[in-house]
């Protein structure tokens, strides 16, 4: 039999760490159940394979700043009226429309998951090699502006060009505010058509004139956001109402 002594020197060089960690208690396998050559080659393969697989998906998981815990099989269906749980699905499973730059809008109250949704979603297509980026739009819009005072705006949104979906969470909350409205709008400006977004707003289309400080830039803004898009609506009570008055009635009994 070959001595395989310096076996897990070459494996180091290789760098395949999996096989490295499993290939001795996968031999005693193979020789117990009679495998040959080939079958026992392209099990050690597959485990360095999902191995490398769960290492990028963590990586991605790490860049991605997710909220934890929000994923659509925690999300509670049954809490929300009219929502298109098919259409959902099919964004989380068929990730043709990050190919094609498109959009995701979720339009609701305060309250009511629309975050919980968006991030599911991100979760999702994390699950499938994709890179995505989750932020408050508040939080995304300030960044954005100190670049922009320090000349660096192009290269942060170069810099945001990486990730193939970026999630928007509380468009509404940006202020009126003409370096704010700015930036914002640039950003979907630079996405338009080469990156997909996913934003959530308490906030119809009509009462968007609150966030942008023009008309017109209302208007554009609306308009690359939607030419490629798929709108969910979320019509219901908000939960953390929901919950106040459970715990109110819970300490009054």
């Amino acid at each position: 039999m070959h001595n395989t002594a310096t076996l897990p020197i070459l494996l180091k060089e290789l760098r395949l760490p999996a096989i490295l960690e499993l290939w001795q208690s996968i031999l005693q396998k193979a020789e117990a159940e009679g495998w040959n050559y080939g079958k026992f080659l392209s099990i050690l393969c597959e485990h360095e394979v999902e191995a490398r697989h769960r290492k990028k998906i963590q990586a991605l998981l790490k860049r991605s700043h997710l909220p934890p815990g929000k994923s659509l099989a925690t999300f509670d269906f049954t809490q929300v009226e009219n929502l298109n749980r098919a259409k959902l699905d099919d964004l989380a499973c068929n990730t043709s429309w990050v190919k094609r730059a498109e959009n995701v809008l979720i339009f609701g109250p305060s309250g009511v998951g629309k975050s919980h949704l968006s991030a599911a979603l991100g979760y999702a297509l994390v699950e499938k090699n994709i890179k995505v980026l989750f932020t408050s739009t508040t939080k995304i819009v300030q960044n954005l502006q100190a670049s922009r005072r320090d000349c660096t705006l192009p290269k942060a949104l170069t810099t945001l060009d990486k990730y193939e979906v970026i999630i928007l969470d509380d468009i509404g909350y940006v202020r009126k505010d003409e370096a704010e409205t700015h930036v914002l709008f640039e950003l979907i400006a630079e996405r338009y058509e080469s990156g997909s977004m996913i934003v959530t707003s308490n906030q119809p289309f009509s009462e968007w004139d609150s966030i942008f400080t023009t008309n017109s830039m209302t208007v554009a803004a609306i308009d690359r956001l939607i030419h490629h898009s798929t709108i969910l609506e979320i019509n219901s009570e908000s939960y953390r109402k929901r919950h106040a008055l459970k715990q109110q009635n819970n300490n009054a009994n």
